[in-house]
């Protein structure tokens, strides 16, 4: 059960649905009369252009070629060729060290994405620099926020530790979002696409400009439906976006509201290896036999979620060195899952038989109701050699889970409506932190990141047992960046970071924090046809939790300290113009991914592989372009094999595998009642491999999550 973790939860401490609504109303008043009060002031402000949004947003996490930092960009360009429906993290395949998979099959739905072997609770990820994580489980939930990418202006990938940023420590990656842009002019645009599976999205987007050269209004609406190539495994999928902007001479305000609604039937069990060479589109969530002996499926084996955010920023330039940005954020989410149960123990969901029975049929619902608030900020000043942005954050996370029971075969003493467990838990995440470049010379600067970040969590459950833990944490990175000439770069960078247990851990009671040591020596050159990066790695960990390839009874997975363990690797990404019609852009890793010494369970295994850690990750995108404004590009992909448990079990290898799509898109200018009309086809999977990008062990026996082969889709976009 997935579900369980997702979104930002909330506690009310007695479960009051009065002390609720009465937080949740304070909350989006004091919103409300913050974001008034900075409007009334800001309409006082004279009218010019200020800083870019990429700089007043998201510049207290992001980084350039000048910090001694590894990271990828892709901009909305990029994004809009492959943005048919399919989550981000599948748009994000083709970068240095990702490799992402998807339960469904087709990209759409469930969706997760690891970093040089690291899952997504290490990919710290945040929008406009609020956190996004979900605080108890530390994953990331992409199926909430559907068609997201078409309010993606731009995305940073930072692999490894990183920069410090807002909310979960980054442990592998951390990925910040910029969403759109404020537009000068008027605009409209209209996209819908059709594909494979039954696989469609619908878009309108709009701006209204810079009305009286400050203001502006623009919005999304989106709905994706698929039926999934797994059987059953479809997706309902409805999304929102609303921003407003004022532009002032000195002042930027932002105002977003944001969020989606979905509704997906359940395709996270996996197949056994004998029904993955039989029937791999086969899936057995659902499945139960009747009274009569039948095979039936519960129609209603679905997840359904709704989770809408508020952010407001505001940001201000004093003077010609000094900036600020302040933001408060907001995120409601409530949901469950449902289920059909075969000869559930009554007693198990505080279940009175009314009979002399003790076990019944079933249909349960798990519910989360919760709430995730607080305020970022920063302030930055800058001369010819000095660059500093001191700034840090404030976030509290209240969850309430509980389960009900809304249909049993065999009568019980019982209410509708009744819970049959109630679990409460609560989470602040407080940090601050300074970082400075400094220009020493034209050739050398010295980049400096200090953060203190402090942790407190409070659980109450069966599962986790009564929690009441604090964690102070001191995360300092340093670097230094040399510039031998206009198009060679060379960087070397330190980087420590300290880590929580999330609740899946708790439960499994792994409770040790994890820390990270990590190294970075990297070359870029730049030139105008021929651009590289390269860099070596060395991430030494102490308790790192690891994957370890079982999942509890809910599907989320388990993880077990590792005392000490590293990843070490190579990697190289290029853009190479070739020609004016043809461009390359290959990357590779190469990595060797070990835990020391392992011992399971009181068995000593020495030096092994850590789980979900291919040694060999390659990807390549060539783009032809024949005429103006056609690109026709091939988008190819190789995984190496990889174990999914770290005692290298045999049945536990998962087989390397190498996929290639290819995408096209043409743009129309007409010059008329459009302003352009852009056609855009993606063919995944051309040669139709039969691959398994992931998987999971039950006891000995692997489970896999096959993927689709070859698959289509097709959109029209519309803009005017």
């Amino acid at each position: 059960m997935k579900t369980i973790f997702k979104g930002t939860e909330v506690l009310s401490c007695k479960g009051s649905k009065v002390q609720k609504m009465s937080r949740t109303k304070s909350i989006l008043f004091l919103l409300f009369s913050f974001f008034y009060s900075l409007f009334s002031f800001a309409q006082q402000q004279d009218s010019t252009k200020v800083n870019s949004l990429d700089e007043v947003l998201v510049s207290a996490v992001r980084v350039t070629s000048k910090t001694p930092v590894t990271f990828s960009n892709m901009d909305k360009k990029e994004i809009k060729t492959r943005n048919l429906g399919q989550d981000i993290p599948v748009l994000m395949n083709y970068l240095p060290s990702v490799v992402t998979t998807s339960d469904a099959g087709g990209g759409i739905g469930y969706t997760g994405i690891r970093v040089r072997g690291s899952d997504a609770t290490r990919v710290n990820v945040t929008i406009n620099g609020i956190p996004y994580n979900d605080s108890e489980s530390q994953g990331t939930f992409w199926v909430n926020m559907p068609d997201f990418a078409s309010s993606v202006e731009s995305l940073q990938l930072q692999r490894g530790v990183g920069t410090s940023t807002n909310g979960s420590g980054a442990f592998g990656a951390s990925l910040n979002m910029l969403t759109d842009n404020y537009a000068a002019k008027a605009t409209g645009e209209i996209s819908s696409s059709y594909g494979s599976f039954n696989s469609n999205k619908n878009t309108v987007k709009f701006s209204t400009g810079l009305l009286n050269e400050h203001f502006e209004l623009a919005g999304r609406l989106s709905t994706i439906k698929s039926d999934g190539y797994v059987d059953r495994a479809s997706s309902d999928l409805k999304s929102y976006f609303l921003q407003g902007t004022y532009v002032g001479k000195t002042t930027l305000i932002k105002a977003l509201a944001f969020g989606g609604t979905q509704k997906t039937y359940q395709s996270w069990n996996g197949i056994d290896a004998e029904t993955l060479n039989e029937n791999r589109r086969y899936n057995s969530a659902g499945e139960y036999t009747d009274e009569f002996g039948n095979t039936r499926y519960y129609d209603n084996e679905t997840d359904n979620y709704n989770q809408d955010h508020y952010q407001l920023h505001w940001s201000e330039s004093i003077s010609d060195r000094w900036s600020t940005n302040l933001a408060l954020h907001y995120t409601k989410g409530k949901g469950y899952f449902e289920n059909y149960k075969e000869d559930a123990l009554m007693s198990e969901y505080n279940l009175a038989p009314a009979d002399d029975v003790s076990e019944t049929d079933l249909i349960r619902q798990k519910w989360l109701d919760n709430d995730f608030y607080g305020t970022t900020f920063s302030a930055k000043y800058k001369d010819e050699k000095l660059d500093v942005i001191v700034g840090g954050g404030w976030n509290k996370y209240e969850g309430d889970h509980y389960g009900k029971v809304i249909w049993a075969r065999n009568a019980a003493d019982s209410e509708l409506g009744d819970h049959y467990y109630d679990d409460f838990s609560t989470k602040t995440d407080g940090n601050i932190f300074a970082k400075a470049n400094y220009q020493f010379t034209e050739e050398l600067s010295f980049y400096g990141d200090l953060q203190y970040r402090n942790v407190k969590y409070k659980a109450n459950s069966a599962e986790t047992g009564l929690v009441d833990d604090n964690f102070n944490f001191f995360n300092p990175k340093a670097g230094l960046n040399y510039a031998f000439n206009q198009n060679n770069t060379l960087y070397f960078s330190y980087a420590r970071a300290n880590r929580e247990p999330n609740r899946t851990d708790y439960e499994g009671g792994n409770v040790k924090p994890e820390k990270l040591n990590d190294f970075e020596l990297g070359w870029r050159f730049n030139s105008e046809k021929f651009q590289l990066n390269s860099n070596l790695y060395y991430m030494g960990y102490k308790d790192q939790l690891i994957l370890t390839g079982r999942l509890d009874d809910v599907g989320a997975p388990i993880r077990a300290n590792s005392e000490k363990s590293y990843r070490l690797g190579f990697e190289f990404d290029a853009t190479i113009a070739l020609s004016d019609k043809f461009t390359l852009r290959p990357n590779f890793t190469l990595s060797s991914n070990k835990n020391v010494d392992l011992a399971v369970d009181g068995e000593y295994y020495g030096t092994t592989k850590i789980a979900y850690s291919p040694e060999v990750i390659a990807g390549n995108i060539i783009v032809y372009k024949p005429i103006e404004n056609l690109y026709v590009s091939l988008l190819q992909k190789y995984v190496g094999e990889q174990y999914m448990n770290n005692i290298e079990l045999p049945a536990a290898k998962l087989a390397d595998y190498f996929v290639n799509d290819l995408n096209v898109s043409y743009e129309i200018k007409p010059n008329t009642i459009f302003k352009s009309i852009t056609i855009t086809g993606l063919v995944n999977n051309i040669f139709d491999k039969k691959y398994v990008s992931n998987g999971a062990m039950w006891d000995i026996y692997p489970y896999y999550y096959p993927q689709a082969g070859i698959n289509f889709l097709a959109g029209l976009t519309l803009k005017f």
